[in-house]
């Protein structure tokens, strides 16, 4: 009889310390893929002065990048889907530093926003692999945890590497934050390649068969679809998060900072906590994250004008989207069948999506009312995607996918 394989059984000290520092290596790459998407809002006047355009201009890199995101992960999900996925992690975050050198060298506007579009495209696909990764060498209990801690390094980058890397633009030159993101996706590459065991691809999959298998599937298009539109609530109004806070709730300027402190604690204990959560059960935790996210943002719409009762309905509808993310993940994963490549990193996708849904939406209350009018903006869109996750929930009840919610 053939021995039972060895993550199946009870690890030792040793291989929970290898476990740790594989799960930690890919967290680092969560790290410098997080503190250089959102780097970019914080220098973005430096980045303007600096290309010779106006600062509104400037903002369509930040589309840019999230354009690679969106374009990416189907693209690369189609082409890698046999390869070892050590490798495709090492290429993938030695891609995402070439081109964040290219960003940093960049000597006008166009050929920067070229570099920020290809700079997103390994974006989701690492994101998705990694996760994999992670959730393959986690006792299947904890594949939630697993992926969580992966999650983890995004999280930790918003309160740590973007604020460093936002004052290292500021007071060194915008070039730097780019050169900076690149040395970390390098330090990734050197962390993966010492502690990552190597893990083969599936020779039996094929990206043409993965897709099939993934866009065919309603409950991939209903999970996508909950996260474009329920987690665009939370863009609506973290994306007007400075108006929210000095011209509703009247403080100053200087103490948004504070807020954005407030957003990213709150990811990395909303993290946490739905790793904790999808132990029980994930598309549960889904629907408690989809009505609380909703609740949130009506207190938010609530407590607005009250000065600083605002920073801690920051804190937790900053941790609400937390847990909106990683079992979003885990569901597409569980919902993928054998497109375990697509399901794992288009969530990314989506929620790139959401960014640009979310946006735009509470641009156009911010427009036609106020920065207030941006969280019942918000408050829609949370409840339209719980509507979505209920239909999917229905539609699994009748249609059983192939691998069941949790």
């Amino acid at each position: 009889m053939t021995e039972a394989p060895t993550a199946a059984r009870r690890p030792t000290e040793t291989s929970a310390r290898h476990f740790a520092m594989a799960v930690f290596a890919l967290a680092v790459g969560g790290f410098a893929i997080g503190t250089t998407e959102f780097v970019t809002m914080g220098v973005l006047p430096q980045v303007a002065d600096g290309v010779g355009v106006r600062e509104s201009t400037a903002g369509h890199l930040i589309s840019a990048y999230a354009l690679g995101v969106v374009v990416g992960v189907p693209v690369l999900s189609f082409m890698v889907a046999r390869l070892p996925r050590r490798g495709l992690l090492i290429g993938l975050m030695a891609t995402y530093a070439l081109f964040n050198l290219l960003s940093a060298v960049a000597t006008g506007y166009h050929m920067l926003a070229v570099a920020r579009f290809l700079a997103g495209l390994p974006h989701g696909a690492y994101f998705g692999v990694a996760s994999l990764v992670a959730a393959g060498l986690a006792d299947p209990r904890h594949k939630g945890r697993a992926v969580a801690t992966v999650m983890l390094g995004l999280s930790v980058a918003n309160v740590v590497g973007v604020p460093a890397a936002t004052w290292l633009g500021q007071n060194v030159g915008w070039r730097a934050t780019y050169a900076a993101s690149a040395g970390l996706a390098l330090l990734t590459v050197l962390l993966v390649r010492a502690f990552v065991p190597a893990t083969p691809g599936d020779p039996h999959t094929s990206g043409r068969g993965e897709a099939r298998t993934f866009f065919t599937n309603p409950q991939v298009w209903l999970t996508m679809a909950a996260g474009a539109i329920g987690f665009g609530g939370m863009f609506a109004v973290y994306s007007y998060i400075a108006p929210l806070v000095t011209d509703v709730a009247g403080l100053a300027d200087g103490t948004v900072p504070w807020f954005v402190l407030a957003f990213g604690a709150g990811m990395v204990v909303g993290t946490w906590f739905a790793g904790e959560l999808a132990r029980w059960s994930v598309f549960r935790s889904l629907l408690i994250g989809g009505g609380g996210m909703a609740v949130a943002l009506l207190a938010y719409w609530l407590i607005a004008p009250h000065g600083w009762w605002l920073w801690p309905i920051t804190f937790v509808m900053s941790a609400i989207s937390s847990v909106l993310v990683v079992n979003l993940q885990l569901r597409l994963m569980d919902v993928a069948g054998d497109a375990v490549t697509l399901g794992a990193a288009m969530n990314h996708a989506a929620l790139n999506v959401a960014n640009a849904v979310g946006a735009f939406l509470g641009g156009l209350a911010l427009d036609a009312w106020s920065a207030r009018a941006t969280t019942l903006v918000g408050a829609t869109l949370s409840v339209a995607g719980l509507l979505v996750l209920l239909w999917s929930g229905v539609l699994h009840r009748r249609t059983p996918t192939p691998r069941p919610a949790r």
